[in-house]
């Protein structure tokens, strides 16, 4: 087993228990805690079960960040990112972009406050702008993965 092989193996597991975490919190967790909670318990619940599910998040998307780049440097794929018929390159990056900064600057530093402060006055609502923004991220992740696959195997080029 060569070091690209070990690469993309855990590329392809970190991407999997990333984006895997967020379909799960999009498609069940959220509208069960809104279906199914009282208002004032849904903001303890979904920080219990979403800070849990962050932290391991924080792993996979370092270890994709991490592989994905090695596999770029020892494949000397960079020209990838100049040709359009390598969109998903670049959309890998950006989604990988995107979740990064949500999970180690806009979470932890100010957007939970705000999250909590906007549940604490309008639970409804600010369950229901999170959950619209999940599906905004997912949705944005699984044309991405799409494409990344469909790409890597020749077939939008």
């Amino acid at each position: 087993m060569d070091d690209l092989t070990i690469a993309r193996a855990i590329h392809v597991l970190a991407v999997v228990h990333w984006i895997g975490g967020v379909a799960m919190v999009t498609a069940v967790i959220l509208p069960a805690i809104r279906r199914f909670a009282e208002p004032a318990r849904r903001l303890a619940l979904f920080e219990a079960i979403e800070g849990r599910f962050a932290r391991q998040a924080r792993v996979s998307v370092t270890l994709a960040g991490l592989s994905g780049f090695y596999m770029t440097w020892r494949l000397d794929a960079w020209d990838r990112f100049r040709d359009p018929g390598f969109w998903w390159m670049d959309a890998m990056v950006l989604v990988w972009a995107v979740f990064t900064f949500m999970l180690f600057v806009a979470e932890p530093f100010f957007l939970h406050a705000r999250f909590r402060r906007h549940a604490e006055r309008d639970p409804d609502g600010a369950f229901r702008r999170g959950q619209r923004a999940h599906w905004v991220l997912l949705l944005a992740s699984a044309v991405t993965i799409g494409g990344a696959v469909l790409g890597a195997h020749g077939m939008l080029q």
